[in-house]
C-alpha cells in the first residue's frame, strides 16, 4: 500500500476497491449482540424490472446515511435489502419478451411454462439493481437479502391471508373495481393516478314515459348510458319533486328507468339530476346498493362495448362515444355541450384510463383494520417527519374503502383459495387441501388470480425477519426504527404496512416515517421517460464519484420537499471532496519522516488555535448528532462541510503551517496531534455522507489501538465522536473568532482597494475595555494571515489617520491607511488612461447629439438612450478627474 494519498483525487481509483473490502470483511453484517441496541431499516424493495434512478439514489442514500450514523454510534445497525416481484410490471416484460422472441402469447404456453420464464427473468435481471446499489455505497447486510416471492415471504403471505379470512376481514364479492383494459387486471384505489384533463360534459334529455318533458342529465361518459338503471335527484330539490317515482326513457334505447330520490346528487351542480350506472361508477354503485338497483355492465374487459350497446357492440369505448353522441344529436336528444376540466383516473403502471367495472374479486374489509393504524399516529406510536404528512396519512385511512387484492395475472402470490368443483365450497388454506372440507371431493381447483403486490410488501418489515416464525432476528431487530420513503407512496405502502403490522404483531412496524420529496430536473419538472429528462445515477457516479452524488443529494433537501437536480451542485460537492483530499494529503505528508513512518504526536501544550479547533470540532459533534437524530440530514452535512472547508482547511491549517515548519519540535508534535485528532473526528462525522473518500483517507492516518470489533481499523466500524464538556475553550474561541473577523475585514478592504495580497499594510484597531484585550490577544494571527506589519491598538479615535478605509466587527473598528493600500503612481497611470477613454466617449456622444440629422431621423427612444449614456460618461469623467487630482499630489 502507498504511504501517502495519491496526488490527485480520483474516486475511480478506490471506490470499487473499498466497497469490495467492506463487503468481504463483513462490515455491513448486523449481529444480534445483547450488549448493543439494535437499529433497523428495511429497504423499500425496488422492482426486479427496475434500474437505479435518481429517486432510488436519494431514498437509498438517506437510508445509508442513517445506518452508517447509527453503526458508528455503537448500535447493531441492520439495513435489510431486498427486491419486489412487481406483478404487473414483470408480467408485462415477460409477455413482451415472449411476443418478440417466440411469437406467442402467454395463454398459448400455459401458466406453468410462463412462470418458468418469469423466474428465469428474475434470475437474469433481479440482481441488476442490487449491483447498482453497491456502486452508490449502500451498506446493506446482503447476507439477509430477501425477495417478496421467496419461500419465507410466500409463507408469510399465505398465513396472513388465511388469518384475515378467518377473522372475516377478507371476503370474495361482486363489487365495483378499477379495471385496466391494457394490463387486463383489477387495481386498488391507490394504484389509480388521477389527472385533470380537458373534456366535455354532454347534456341529454331523457323524455318522461308519460309524454312529459322529462329531465336533462349531464355526463362525461355517454358510452355508459347503456348501463343506466335510474336517474337520481336530491330529496330536497323542489324542481324534481313531481318526477320522483315516475319513469323516464333512455334515449334511443327506449328502456324505461325510474327517477329516484337520493342524497348523492348536488342540486348546485349541472342540472341537479344524475344518471345512475352502478356497474361503471363508484358513487353510482353506492347509490345502487342503497336503493336496491340492478347493476348492468355494458363495457367488456378490453374496453369494447358489449351486446347491451346494440349496433355499437364491438366498438372501442371512445369510438362508441363519438358515434353514439352523433346519433343522439341527430335524434334531437342533445341539449348542449360544456367544455370542462375533468379528473381522469389512469393505471399507475401503463397510464391507460381505467374503467370502473363490476367484477367478482377478493377484498380486504378495511373499516376495523384502519382504526388501530389511525390510533397509532394520534398517540405517537408512529411519528411522521415532517409532521404535516400525518394529515395525509390520516385522511387516507379515514376515507379508506375496502381494498381489492386480487389481480388477473399469473406472476405473483397465487390466492390460497380452492374451489370444490362438485359442491362449490371455497376452502382457504395455507397449503393445498387434499379434499373438500364440506363434501370430501378431491376435485378442487385453485383460484387463478394472484394477490396485489402491495399485499405482500405490506408484510415486508416483519416477514423479512422471519415472521410468522418467532425467529431470533424478529425478536432482536423488530420493530424497525425508521422507514424512509418518498411522499408519493404513502398511500401505496406505508398505511398498509402499519395496519398489517398492528394486526399481526400488535406493534407499529417502525417508530418514524421519514418522508422525503422527489428529485426533479433543473426546471422543476418530474423526471420521466416521456419527457426524456431522467438522469442516470450511474453516469453521475462515473463522472463525479458516488460521494459527490450522495453529498449533493443529502445536503440539497429539506424533509418532505422536492429538490432540483443541478450540475453546479455536483461540481460543488466534488470540489469539497477535492479540498478534503488535498488538505488530508498535506496533513499526512507532515506526519511522516523521510521513510514514511509516522512521527511522534503528543499534546505537549495546546496553543490557542489548537483549543479553538478542538472546541469547534467538539461543538460540531454535538450539533451534527442532534440534527441527525431529528432527521435534519442536510443541516448536519452542511455543518460538517463548513467545519472542514472553513475552520479546518482555510483557518487552522493556514495558522499552523508556521509551527509545522518551525524549530520547536514539541510544538510540532502538538500541531500534528491536533491536526490528526480533528481530522479523524471530522472524517467520522462526514463518513455517513461520503463513505468512500473518508475510508480511503482514514487508511493513511496513524492507527489507534484497534477495537475488539474493528480488527481491520476500518472507519466504517469506528465510533462516532461524542461531545466533551472539557473541550469547550470559551475564551480561546472568543479570541480566535474576533481575530478571524478582523482578518476577514482587512482582506475585504484589500479587495475593495484592489490591493495585492502580498502588499504590506498597517492597521489601527479601535476597541474598548475587554474587547480591546480580546482583539489584542489575536495580534499574531492578524499579522500573519492579513499580512499586517504594524498594528496599533487603541481606545481613542485620535490615533486614527484621516484618510483610511474602515470596517466594523463585533466589539471593534478597523482602519487601514489609504497610503498603505494604494500604489499612487500606478493608480495615477490607470486613472490617466481611464480619463482619456471617457473623454473620447463624451466627445463621440456630444458630436452625435449635435448632429441635427441624427436628432430628426432617430426614434425618440434611441435619442434619449444616447443622452443617458452621455450623462453617465460625464459623471464618470468628473469622478475620475477628482480622483486624479487627489492621487497626483501623493507622489
Amino acid at each position: 500500500m502507498e504511504k501517502n494519498l495519491a496526488k490527485t483525487y480520483n474516486p475511480k481509483d478506490f471506490e470499487d476497491r473499498i466497497y469490495a473490502m467492506w463487503e468481504e470483511s463483513g462490515a455491513f453484517k448486523a449481529e444480534r449482540d445483547p450488549g448493543k441496541k439494535p437499529f433497523t431499516i428495511v429497504m423499500p424493495p425496488p422492482n426486479i424490472t427496475g434500474q437505479l434512478h435518481m429517486g432510488h439514489a436519494l431514498d437509498q442514500t438517506l437510508q445509508d446515511v442513517l445506518t452508517r450514523f447509527k453503526r458508528l454510534q455503537g448500535y447493531s445497525a441492520l439495513w435489510l435489502p431486498g427486491s419486489d416481484h412487481a406483478s404487473i410490471a414483470t408480467e408485462v416484460k415477460v409477455v413482451e419478451k415472449l411476443r418478440e422472441e417466440e411469437g406467442v402469447e402467454k395463454e398459448e404456453i400455459g401458466r406453468e411454462a410462463f412462470l418458468k420464464r418469469a423466474w428465469d427473468w428474475k434470475r437474469i435481471y433481479g440482481g441488476k439493481i442490487t449491483k447498482q446499489c453497491r456502486k452508490l455505497g449502500d451498506s446493506c447486510d446482503w447476507s439477509r437479502e430477501r425477495f417478496t416471492m421467496d419461500e419465507g415471504c410466500n409463507k408469510a403471505v399465505n398465513h396472513f391471508f388465511v388469518k384475515l379470512y378467518e377473522k372475516g376481514y377478507i371476503y370474495r364479492g361482486n363489487r365495483l373495481i378499477n379495471w385496466c383494459p391494457e394490463c387486463g387486471t383489477s387495481l386498488s384505489d391507490a394504484e389509480v393516478e388521477h389527472e385533470d384533463k380537458n373534456g366535455s360534459y354532454w347534456y341529454f334529455r331523457y323524455p318522461a314515459a308519460d309524454g312529459g318533458e322529462g329531465v336533462v342529465v349531464a355526463t362525461s361518459r355517454p358510452e355508459t348510458m347503456f348501463g343506466d338503471v335510474a336517474i337520481a335527484v336530491h330529496p330536497d330539490d323542489e324542481r324534481y319533486k313531481d318526477l320522483v317515482g315516475k319513469n323516464v326513457i333512455l334515449p334511443l334505447v327506449g328502456k324505461e328507468i325510474p327517477v329516484i330520490a337520493d342524497p348523492y346528487p348536488d342540486p348546485e351542480k349541472g342540472t341537479g339530476a344524475v344518471k345512475i350506472t352502478p356497474a361503471h361508477d363508484a358513487n353510482d354503485f353506492e347509490v345502487g346498493q342503497r336503493n336496491n338497483l340492478e347493476s348492468i355492465c355494458c363495457i367488456n374487459e378490453n374496453a369494447t362495448m358489449n351486446s347491451l350497446a346494440g349496433k355499437y357492440e364491438g366498438m372501442d369505448r371512445y369510438e362508441c362515444r363519438k358515434a353514439w353522441v352523433a346519433d343522439l344529436k341527430e335524434a334531437g336528444y342533445l341539449v348542449k355541450i360544456e367544455e370542462k376540466v375533468i379528473p381522469v383516473g389512469g393505471c399507475y403502471r401503463c397510464g391507460t384510463t381505467i374503467e370502473p367495472m363490476l367484477s367478482d374479486q377478493w377484498f380486504v374489509a378495511m373499516e376495523e383494520l384502519a382504526k388501530p393504524a389511525i390510533e397509532a399516529a394520534k398517540t405517537g406510536k408512529l411519528i411522521h417527519v415532517p409532521e404535516r404528512f400525518e394529515k395525509t396519512y390520516l385522511h387516507w385511512l379515514e376515507e379508506i374503502r375496502d381494498w381489492c387484492i386480487s389481480r388477473q395475472l399469473w406472476w405473483g402470490h397465487r390466492i390460497p383459495a380452492w374451489y370444490c368443483q362438485d359442491c362449490g365450497e371455497i376452502i382457504v388454506a395455507e397449503s393445498a387441501p387434499e379434499k373438500c372440507s364440506k363434501c370430501g371431493s378431491t376435485n378442487l381447483k385453485q383460484d387463478e388470480d394472484v394477490l396485489d403486490t402491495w399485499f405482500s410488501s405490506a408484510l415486508w418489515p416483519f416477514s423479512t425477519l422471519g415472521w410468522p416464525e418467532e425467529t431470533e432476528d424478529l425478536k432482536y431487530f423488530y420493530p424497525t426504527d425508521v422507514l424512509v420513503t418518498g411522499y408519493d407512496i404513502i398511500f401505496f405502502w406505508v398505511v398498509r404496512m402499519v395496519f398489517s403490522a398492528l394486526e399481526t404483531t400488535g406493534e407499529s412496524p417502525f417508530k418514524y416515517v421519514y418522508v422525503h420529496g422527489l428529485v426533479r430536473d433543473g426546471e422543476g419538472r418530474k423526471m420521466s421517460k416521456s419527457l426524456g429528462n431522467g438522469i442516470d445515477p450511474l453516469e453521475i457516479i462515473d463522472q463525479y464519484g458516488a460521494d459527490a452524488l450522495r453529498f449533493m443529494l443529502t445536503t440539497g433537501i429539506t424533509p418532505g420537499n422536492d429538490m432540483r437536480f443541478k450540475e453546479d451542485k455536483l461540481e460543488s460537492s466534488r470540489n469539497f471532496a477535492n479540498k478534503l483530499w488535498n488538505a488530508s494529503r498535506f496533513v499526512i505528508m507532515n506526519l511522516q519522516d523521510e521513510d514514511g513512518n509516522f512521527k511522534t504526536m503528543k499534546n505537549n501544550g495546546l496553543q490557542d488555535e489548537d483549543k479553538w479547533l478542538l472546541s469547534r470540532v467538539n461543538d460540531a459533534a454535538k450539533y451534527v448528532t442532534e440534527t441527525m437524530e431529528k432527521f435534519d440530514l442536510a443541516l448536519a452535512g452542511q455543518r460538517v462541510y463548513e467545519l472542514i472547508w472553513n475552520e479546518y482547511c482555510d483557518w487552522y491549517i493556514e495558522i499552523v503551517k508556521g509551527r509545522l515548519y518551525g524549530d520547536d519540535e514539541a510544538d510540532k508534535e502538538t500541531a500534528r496531534c491536533v491536526l490528526v485528532r480533528a481530522l479523524k473526528d471530522m472524517l467520522r462525522m462526514l463518513h455517513p455522507f461520503m463513505p468512500y473518500i473518508t475510508e480511503e483517507i482514514w487508511g493513511f492516518l496513524p492507527k489507534d489501538q484497534p477495537a475488539e470489533d474493528n480488527p481491520h481499523n476500518f472507519l466504517i466500524k469506528e465510533r462516532w465522536p461524542v461531545y466533551d464538556e472539557a473541550l469547550t475553550y470559551k475564551e480561546e474561541v472568543k479570541k480566535l473568532e474576533m481575530a478571524m473577523d478582523a482578518i476577514r475585514s482587512i482582506r475585504n478592504i484589500r479587495a475593495e482597494a484592489d490591493a495585492a495580497p502580498s502588499r504590506k499594510l498597517s492597521a489601527v484597531i479601535l476597541a474598548q475595555g475587554q474587547q480591546l484585550d480580546t482583539v489584542k490577544a489575536g495580534e499574531r494571527y492578524i499579522r500573519n494571515l492579513a499580512n499586517i506589519t504594524q498594528i496599533t491598538f487603541t481606545q481613542s479615535k485620535d490615533e486614527v489617520p484621516e484618510e483610511v478605509m474602515s470596517a466594523v466587527i463585533t466589539g471593534a473598528e478597523i482602519f487601514v491607511p489609504l497610503d498603505d493600500l494604494v500604489d499612487y503612481k500606478a493608480e495615477f497611470e490607470r486613472l490617466t488612461k481611464e480619463k482619456k477613454r471617457l473623454e473620447g466617449e463624451v466627445k463621440r456622444l456630444t458630436g452625435k447629439l449635435s448632429n441635427e440629422g441624427f436628432i430628426k431621423k432617430a426614434p425618440e427612444k434611441v435619442v434619449n438612450a444616447e443622452k443617458e449614456k452621455l450623462a453617465k460618461y460625464e459623471d464618470m469623467l468628473a469622478k475620475v478627474c477628482d480622483r486624479l487630482a487627489m492621487v497626483e499630489g501623493k507622489f
